[in-house]
């Protein structure tokens, strides 16, 4: 008799439980749906930003990112769309970073891939592990550990990381610290971590070079000007529900293959195929510009980005995102600097601000140009190549974004 009783009871505290989640749900009247917390441009590595020794293949790399949105559902996702040879992971394992290459050893967990602790990436391909249970805050560092098997000599990975990560020999997925790691200041392999969360969360992308890329900020400091961006989302109560994504790739270009991929080629992957985007910001062009050598090239760089803008917003409208065109900030005296690229700049800064294709325009050139001298940045803001924003400079861009961009519409 007793046993019986304490079935049914079970019973029923089983069945309160599930009514309560049921009745969670019908209050909020939201589903829960993937959504970018982290990601970065994919490339091929140049020669110069390959692993050092001991390499990858047959030993552990621990990497270091920000995260722009919490979570307690997670995946990762790993690429290796530029590789021609598949890549073997013998595993895998997440846990909350501490200090450089340190992790909080009692949240460090093994991931799976369908069901295996391995996974191979076939060329061209990207995995994503199961979802996974990860107690995960916005803003905080996450520690991604890989035990390598072997690597395609043309390797993926984001050469302007700006955050060190750690090779060691053998086998040291779950080592709570790796003293004696060669470091390295890129990552490798490593595309998105997505986060499950209700459908009212969103992301913005920004699609971009080397400025929105990082240069010029510090080095493990993550205050890149999208950062900035992040930490100022999540300090507004009415806008704390939305991620960044930062899609910069150092030295690339808009109309053609400079470094990484032309971002007209990787616009699907790069912005389309984010989870959760719901907002896009182009800062893009300068690479296209800075090689104008003639009167009639720079006409014809003009015409060809106009284009190219028109055709990348033409696609994101067809998923319902918006896209903010941010103007082209001043490179005089920099290396980019000659009279004809400086009139192409001027011609696409005004098509920006006057075309009507975007659906707002963020002025960087205004913000971020010296009003003593308009076709230069401004000094504070200069890491005196007079073309990167400095760390000063790249929280001022973050500054001249309206957060009320990211609102909903009434």
């Amino acid at each position: 008799m007793e046993s019986s009783t304490a079935v049914v009871v079970l019973i029923g505290l089983m069945a309160m439980i599930g009514f309560s989640a049921c009745t969670q749900t019908q209050q909020t009247g939201e589903e829960m749906e993937w959504l970018g917390a982290w990601s970065t441009a994919q490339q091929l590595v140049e020669p110069r930003n390959m692993p050092p020794e001991p390499g990858l293949s047959g030993n552990t790399i621990r990497q270091v990112i920000q995260v722009n949105m919490g979570g307690d559902t997670l995946r990762l996702s790993l690429s290796n769309a530029f590789g021609t040879k598949p890549v073997a992971i013998h595993s895998v394992h997440v846990a909350q970073s501490t200090d450089s290459s340190a992790i909080d050893a009692g949240t460090d967990l093994a991931l799976s891939f369908d069901g295996e602790s391995s996974v191979t990436i076939q060329p061209g391909e990207r995995v994503f592990s199961e979802p996974f249970s990860f107690d995960l805050e916005a803003l905080s560092r996450l520690s991604i550990t890989m035990h390598v098997d072997s690597v395609s000599s043309d390797l993926t990975g984001h050469p302007g990381s700006r955050t060190t990560s750690y090779i060691v020999n053998g086998d040291a997925v779950s080592a709570e610290n790796m003293p004696n790691a060669a470091q390295t200041n890129h990552w490798y392999l490593i595309d998105a971590i997505d986060v499950k969360a209700p459908e009212h969360f969103a992301a913005v992308a920004v699609l971009g070079n080397s400025i929105t890329d990082g240069r010029g900020s510090g080095t493990n400091k993550q205050n890149r000007w999208p950062d900035e961006l992040a930490k100022r989302l999540q300090a507004n109560d009415s806008t704390d529900h939305i991620s960044v994504l930062n899609q910069g790739i150092g030295g690339n270009c808009v109309l053609k293959a400079c470094l990484g991929p032309a971002a007209v080629d990787r616009f699907e992957r790069d912005v389309l195929d984010q989870p959760g985007v719901e907002w896009l910001i182009i800062l893009e062009g300068i690479n296209d510009i800075g090689g104008v050598r003639s009167e009639e090239h720079a006409d014809q760089v003009v015409s060809d980005l106009k284009a190219a803008y028109k055709e990348m917003v033409e696609k994101a409208h067809q998923e319902d995102i918006k896209v903010y065109g941010a103007t082209l900030m001043p490179f005089g005296e920099s290396f980019y600097d000659r009279p004809e690229s400086e009139r192409a700049r001027q011609e696409v800064n005004d098509w920006i601000r006057n075309s009507g294709v975007f659906d707002a325009v963020i002025d960087l050139d205004k913000a971020l140009g010296d009003p003593e001298n308009p076709t230069q940045l401004l000094p504070k803001g200069d890491t005196g190549d007079h073309l990167h924003p400095n760390e000063t400079g790249h929280r001022l861009i973050a500054e001249a974004i309206d957060l009320s961009l990211f609102l909903e519409e009434e």
